[in-house]
């Protein structure tokens, strides 16, 4: 199929677009990488009346060292992350989930912000934010805020971003020295969507402090499973029983089910893989 009409602006600046995306009178859409959007628009899922293209935006774009902080822009692509020394010596979560981001063509397009915004539950980014609680920077033309990653993802392809509003920045905290981290993902090919997979963030491993356990691929958003934490906070790394403990309480959660995988082989693959994660750790 082919997208239905629709009118095409490409702002220069922040300003502009924001002022193109709060006239409601118009049904507006920001297009970054146009990797899901335009999939969308062809599929007839999504008929925009205007497309406003953000890719002429430099603002949007880039990494910043903020001290105890780096800062992503929206318009970002993955490839620059790839590439970026920022993200492999700060970031090393990021930096173990960017090659299972679907395949090369499509990260030297897609964006973190479009990823973020889109909020696919299979994707690998929303739940790298969550585990390193990261903030969301969205900006409209009525101002900025600023959201925690927590309070951000709400559902399926649902966030906090109201009409008229993008995402303009993440945050992402600099880990300390003494903090590990582990990503584990099951797909049918290396760069499909995930069937299930894991981001865990631990602030100490002797014993287990601050640990973030995220699950993405096997319900309607990425989720903390906060269960698992609790389990393995305050245990050694090393503790079978404090493991086992966390595994055994994924039982108790609710998954989704899909054409890839029942809901009871989602919790299985859901509870190997925070086996290996914890491994990894």
């Amino acid at each position: 199929m082919k997208a239905s009409d629709f009118d095409y602006q490409r702002p220069a600046t922040l300003a502009e677009a924001l002022s193109l995306l709060a006239d409601t009178a118009t049904d507006a859409r920001p297009l970054a990488g146009g990797q899901s959007l335009m999939a969308m628009m062809n599929f007839r899922l999504a008929e925009p009346e205007l497309l406003v293209d953000l890719n002429g935006i430099n603002d949007l774009a880039g990494l910043v060292d903020n001290g105890d902080e780096i800062v992503i822009g929206a318009m970002t692509r993955y490839a620059e992350l790839e590439r970026s020394d920022l993200v492999s010596t700060h970031l090393p979560l990021v930096a173990a989930a960017l090659p299972h981001i679907a395949h090369p063509a499509i990260r030297n397009r897609g964006t973190i912000g479009g990823s973020v915004a889109l909020a696919d539950p299979a994707a690998e980014m929303p739940a790298v934010l969550l585990a390193l609680g990261a903030t969301i920077v969205t900006a409209s033309a009525s101002g900025e805020r600023s959201i925690v990653a927590d309070e951000f993802f709400l559902g399926l392809y649902e966030t906090a971003l109201v009409s008229g509003e993008i995402v303009k920045a993440v945050s992402l905290p600099k880990p300390t020295g003494a903090a590990r981290f582990a990503f584990c993902e099951l797909a049918r090919r290396h760069g499909d969507y995930a069937m299930a997979g894991v981001a865990v963030t631990v602030e100490n491993t002797n014993p287990i402090t601050g640990a973030r356990i995220v699950l993405f691929g096997v319900g309607d958003r990425a989720f903390r499973a906060s269960g698992a934490e609790q389990a393995l906070n305050g245990h050694d790394i090393t503790d079978a029983e404090a493991l086992e403990r966390a595994v055994g309480s994924l039982a108790g959660l609710a998954f989704d089910g899909d054409l890839n995988a029942s809901a009871d082989t989602k919790r299985y693959l859901a509870q190997i893989l925070l086996r290996r994660a914890v491994g990894a750790l």
